[in-house]
């Protein structure tokens, strides 16, 4: 048995979820992934995965075995690819974090025309709002917004996204007699505020006086917001701004076509939220991979010459 090559199947078949998938993959059978996944229980006199009709999942040997192997696959394939960048080549797996709406808008052309610059290289987009630990899931490179905690991650600040207030077009009309669309942050208070969970400060929004503001520039305000719609996808966050369900405290790169279009205008404009920072991180271990390496300065080339 090839305990390398049975290693590097094992940890493919775990990513994919599926013995069927890698098999297409490696222009394999079904049965000869199986077949190389039990050699190597054998070997190491355990069982790693646990296999139904229908489910695929690690065992507790399984789960320790794999951090481990993933790692070790993941130096080999690295020190395989820097040799064959020597030659002008990158190859492999890179793996790829973001939030949804991030990724969608503004990652996912990025990946297109890195892919097409490297045709070595292949790419697992993994998009999720929520916090996702990169070393657990095995991710390379992740691009975060906000402030970063002093997690010992490798980062790259690469710009900035600034929040605002948004609204529908039409939402004034949508309002009862008497409430006029809000001007100052304490106006807030009347109206139906859209909340993204997944916000640190969640309901908590912050505002900074700007030009045409009815107070000094500079001027900060922190207020808790309600409505009757909270959620933790940014995707649902721009449908229920656009459909006019309310008001969303939302980064403009989620709605640049709306914004365009006019469908969806800015509300409050005297106010503007604290800019907060973009940046590219990875772990530790992949501080000198050539592919996030050169991953990272392609996504940071492209937002510089394309910022607002």
């Amino acid at each position: 048995m090839d305990k390398l090559s049975a290693m590097k199947t094992f940890v493919r078949v775990v990513e994919a979820g599926s013995f069927t998938a890698v098999a297409d993959e490696m222009r394999s059978t079904q049965s000869a992934i199986s077949k190389q996944v039990a050699a190597l229980e054998k070997e190491l006199g355990t069982k790693l995965l646990i296999r139904t009709t229908r489910s695929l999942s690690l065992s507790e040997e399984g789960t320790r075995y794999f951090e481990q192997a993933r790692r070790l696959v993941g130096e080999i394939n690295e020190a395989e690819s820097d040799l064959r960048q020597g030659e002008g080549q990158l190859s492999g797996w890179l793996r790829v974090a973001a939030s949804v709406g991030f990724g969608r808008l503004k990652l996912m052309p990025l990946v297109s025309t890195f892919m097409n610059t490297h045709p070595g290289v292949k790419i697992d987009l993994r998009l999720n709002d929520g916090f996702i630990d990169l070393v657990e899931q095995g991710i390379d490179v992740s691009v975060r917004i906000g402030d970063l905690p002093d997690s010992g991650l490798i980062a790259r600040r690469i710009g900035t996204s600034q929040r605002m207030l948004l609204a529908h077009r039409d939402y004034s009309k949508t309002l009862p007699k008497g409430l006029n669309v809000p001007m100052n942050p304490e106006d807030l208070s009347s109206h139906n505020c859209i909340v993204y969970t997944e916000l640190a400060t969640r309901n908590l929004w912050t505002f900074e006086a700007v030009a045409g503001a009815s107070e000094p520039t500079g001027t900060r305000k922190t207020l808790r917001v309600g409505g009757r719609l909270q959620t933790n996808s940014s995707e649902v966050i721009r449908y229920a701004v656009s459909t006019g369900m309310g008001i969303g405290y939302s980064p403009t790169w989620l709605f640049e076509s709306e914004l365009a279009s006019g469908e969806v205008i800015r509300v409050m404009p005297g106010w503007q939220s604290p800019p907060a920072p973009i940046h590219m991180v990875s772990p530790p271990e992949r501080k000198h991979s050539a592919k996030v390496k050169a991953f990272v300065e392609h996504v940071a080339s492209a937002l510089v010459t394309n910022r607002d």
